[in-house]
């Protein structure tokens, strides 16, 4: 294999492990949050989730562009040998992290009764908003070493940390929000409300699960990069650079890079944060009840967008690797090799979000009656309706990175502007005009989504002068998922007819589907054995394949 393709292979390796445990992560988030609901109901889901949106808003402003901008900044510096400049950059970024981090905690702290009453119309949320403050310091340090580790071309120290995180926000949020709901409801019993007040202090339980997690994810990445330091003083002294870089220069170059990654990021996920804002006050307007609006909104936020954002996570995690590899390959001038790693990035996309996408719709009331005991075709129709925006949200995700990648930083801004400009318009107006209630929210991000798909897809043709190859990146995957969906709709209701047990007759028709695509995907050579050794187990799929003669 040659250096390039090797290179190629090793970046969705690497992108596969990141993946593989942002999945695991999601999987884990999604388990959680079952218990988690059981506890706290939709009503304690809308806090919970409200506090969250609040809290993600902030994080994206003070440190959740910070991975991006340190694994770009310090993967274009080693490509040059800049070993010193290298550090010195990780360094300085920590100190603006420590800033950052500390005045996003102390807004949120401070600030909390103002957001949660006057501007998302959730007074109660507030408790569990002020236990998340402390979480934006240590989140925004350990987004530093993460993606100082990713610009350095290793995503495992991202991947385990990850996992921890998410293992022990899980154990501590539901221990929590058992423990602290049970007290709630001694305190609302005093104040003349047992049942507001046990949901309020259960979602407060809740986050604090995710600031326990938060910490401990730092800790080990502080222990691995302890072990690894003394790897990149020998490293250093092989420096090829004359020049080292001040740290004014460094807080210039952070700012600089961090500024449109951080307009980007925050405008494209705002979204959500809008649609609540928007979505409450116009269903208050519209009359509809304080407890009827909290319930559609703990629904959405707490079922259908955790289901979503499970396969979602896999495009998060190919635009994290591939924004260093593409830099790098970008800052040698090499754009072929940029175009393959983006082919590659796309192709590897398409070929699990769509089959993902189908599942969900034609599963989608199996699944939510499987994981949250839910059966309200409000709910199943919501997955229904939505499915497709898997699809969407990991391509648009997906070229947000590789245009910040290719220096084009503001062109996601402005594309992200456009979007959510149109979007919010949209939701309006299916909320006055058609009066859809949460199906708008639903039909609202479709349409950002695919608006970003379209408008990022034309900046990319434009600047790399690049066409997606069609067939095997969109056309074979969504005849075999198409095929796939017909499989799995049928399994599922023949078994339901049988045995008339919803856990089995969905767990097989899963995998029955996840049979059927990838064999169909490999019959119709929707992937080439290249590409297949950079997905996980990848060599045992090929081996398995060919003894089936399916490649």
């Amino acid at each position: 294999m040659s250096k390039k393709k090797r290179s190629e292979s090793n970046f969705l390796v690497q992108g596969s492990i990141l993946a593989a445990a942002s999945i695991i992560s999601r999987i884990i988030g999604l388990l959680y949050r079952i218990p988690l609901k059981s506890i706290i109901g939709d009503i304690g889901n809308d806090y919970y989730s409200t506090a969250m949106e609040i809290y993600s808003i902030l994080l994206l402003i003070s440190s959740y562009s910070l991975p991006l901008a340190v694994s770009k900044l310090v993967s274009t510096r080693m490509a040059k040998g800049q070993r010193k400049n290298a550090y010195r950059l990780f360094k300085g970024a920590l100190i603006f992290a420590l800033i950052s981090g500390t005045a996003a905690g102390l807004i949120v702290f401070f600030g909390a009764g103002v957001i949660t009453t006057y501007i998302v119309r959730t007074p109660l949320s507030i408790f569990a908003l002020q236990v998340l403050a402390p979480t934006l310091l240590a989140v925004a340090v350990l987004g530093v070493i993460r993606g100082f580790f990713q610009g350095m071309g290793t995503m495992m120290p991202s991947a385990v940390s990850q996992l921890i995180e998410q293992i022990i926000n899980a154990v501590i949020s539901v221990w929590t929000a058992y423990m602290l709901y049970r007290y709630g409801t001694r305190i609302g019993a005093v104040l003349g409300n047992p049942a507001t007040y046990a949901e309020a202090y259960g979602a407060a339980g809740g986050t604090i699960g995710t600031g326990a997690g938060a910490i401990a994810a730092l800790l080990f990445t502080l222990f691995v990069l302890a072990i690894y330091r003394p790897r990149f003083q020998r490293m250093a002294q092989k420096d090829r650079g004359k020049k080292t870089e001040s740290y004014g220069t460094i807080f210039r170059v952070l700012i600089l890079t961090i500024i449109p990654v951080l307009l980007s990021t925050t405008i494209y996920n705002i979204t959500s944060f809008l649609d609540m804002g928007v979505f409450k006050h116009i269903a208050a307007l519209q009359g509809y009840q304080a407890k009827d609006v909290s319930t559609m909104w703990g629904v959405y936020a707490g079922e259908y967008k955790v289901l979503v954002n499970v396969p979602i996570a896999i495009a998060s995690s190919i635009s994290a690797s591939s924004v260093p590899s593409i830099s790098t390959a970008f800052a040698a001038k090499d754009i072929s090799h940029v175009k393959r790693k983006v082919a590659y990035s796309i192709r590897f996309i398409m070929v699990i979000a769509i089959p993902c996408a189908v599942g969900m719709g034609v599963l989608a009331s199996p699944i939510l009656q499987l994981l949250f005991q839910d059966d309200r075709i409000m709910t199943a129709r919501m997955m229904q309706i939505g499915a497709v925006t898997i699809v969407f949200y990991s391509l648009s995700t997906l070229s947000n990175g590789i245009l910040q990648g290719i220096n084009r930083m503001n062109v996601p801004v402005k594309n992200a502007v456009i979007a959510l400009v149109l979007h919010i318009g949209v939701l309006a107006a299916l909320m006055y005009g058609m009066d859809l209630n949460i199906y708008a929210v639903v039909w609202a991000n479709m349409f950002f989504s695919f608006l970003m798909c379209i408008l990022n897809g034309m900046a990319i043709r434009k600047y790399l002068k690049y066409r997606q190859e069609i067939l095997r990146t969109f056309v074979i995957p969504s005849l075999a998922a198409a095929v796939m969906g017909l499989a799995v709709y049928g399994i599922y209701y023949f078994l339901m007819k049988t045995i008339k047990i919803n856990a089995v007759s969905t767990g097989i028709s899963i995998a029955a589907g996840v049979c059927v695509y990838g064999i169909l995907l490999l019959v119709m050579r929707g992937l080439k054995e290249n590409e297949l050794r950079s997905f996980p187990m990848g060599n045992l799929i090929i081996k398995i394949a060919k003894k089936l003669h399916l490649m």
